[in-house]
């Protein structure tokens, strides 16, 4: 890999990570957990062993550390974000255990994808009891705006995804259909993270907006990279096959810009490669070449890096603390975690 990933504050000495983030939420986060546990509970076994094998698989929590964290940043000292975090990770989960069916996935988190251990009908209808269970922890927020902002996301949700499943294999997809794609399947549930968290501290409209943009920016360099390393990285750094969106046909950034700058036989490769007629070990191998030939990888970091500082800026105006320092990192870890 050609591109060297420096930190967007260049001053930071040690690779950026998630621990400050974690070291400021570690009890929140505890009691968040205590929620997850408590409503994934069934008396029917199969839902929370089921649901227990993705939830306990290794994730970071990343999304309810965002709403704990934005509830930090604006020193809000209830806990109506303890529930409302929960119901965020629910939404969360409910959406991997049906992209997994829909991909056809083999790992998720660095273990067996759970359609492949409990089948394909139990994935889909666990996925719906979180979803279910999201929506009763915003109910009993009470909070009519909670409650718009997260079902809402939801939607956007499905939406992204479909529009997904419809631009796949197809090589003409452009690059505004990729980023509605992963505004809409990835950064929506970010902001939705960070935004509630306003609401319920009460802060105001523009708190609202600027940890909405954080977390919508945050979102989409998140994806971005993540689309990246699915063609640089390994199993262990992605919890996820490598090359998996190659062998999916999904239509990424890195494809999308390759297949703008190829030659006509460079072109034809793709089409064929979207289609599923080149899958081979040595067809992703070439893939790569193309990739890094036309300098596509470090591109779609650049485009990363261009979100996160965006990110950063939209909470630039909250006082310097911990939690904000903690949010600056995050976006920096976000870009450089593959590294």
């Amino acid at each position: 890999m050609s591109a060297t990933i420096h930190n967007i504050n260049s001053d930071k000495k040690t690779p950026p990570s998630l621990d400050d983030m974690m070291s400021l939420v570690a009890p929140e986060l505890n009691r968040v957990n205590a929620v997850i546990l408590e409503r994934m509970q069934s008396e029917i076994p199969l839902i929370p062993e089921l649901a227990g094998h993705l939830i306990a698989g290794g994730g970071k929590r990343l999304r309810p550390m965002l709403t704990l964290a934005s509830a930090r940043l604006l020193d809000y000292s209830g806990d109506r974000h303890h529930k409302l975090s929960a119901a965020v990770e629910f939404i969360h989960t409910a959406t991997l255990l049906h992209d997994d069916v829909v991909d056809g996935s083999d790992m998720r988190r660095g273990k067996t994808a759970a359609n492949l251990i409990f089948g394909n009908p139990a994935a889909v209808l666990v996925g719906d009891f979180l979803f279910s269970r999201s929506f009763e922890l915003m109910v009993e927020d009470g909070s009519l705006k909670v409650l718009k902002i997260l079902s809402n996301a939801s939607a956007v949700i499905a939406e992204g995804e479909v529009n997904q499943l419809t631009a796949q294999r197809q090589i003409s997809t452009g690059e505004e259909q990729y980023l509605e794609i992963i505004s809409a399947k990835t950064a929506v549930l970010f902001a939705a993270a960070c935004k509630i968290s306003a609401v319920v501290a009460e802060s105001g409209e523009e708190s609202e907006k600027a940890l909405g943009a954080y977390g919508r920016n945050l979102g989409i360099a998140f994806q971005l990279v993540d689309d990246a390393i699915d063609y640089v990285s390994d199993e262990d750094t992605m919890g996820k096959t490598a090359g998996d969106d190659f062998r999916d046909g999904k239509i990424t950034l890195p494809v999308i810009l390759a297949y703008n700058r190829g030659s006509e036989e460079e072109k034809q490769f793709w089409k064929d490669a979207m289609l599923g007629h080149r899958t081979s070990d040595d067809d992703l191998k070439h893939a790569k070449h193309l990739l890094t030939k036309h300098n596509t990888i470090d591109d779609t970091i650049a485009r990363a890096r261009h979100y996160g500082r965006i990110a950063i800026d939209s909470i630039s105006s909250f006082p310097d603390s911990k939690a904000k320092s903690a949010m600056i990192e995050a976006v920096e870890f976000a870009i450089a975690r593959a590294y």
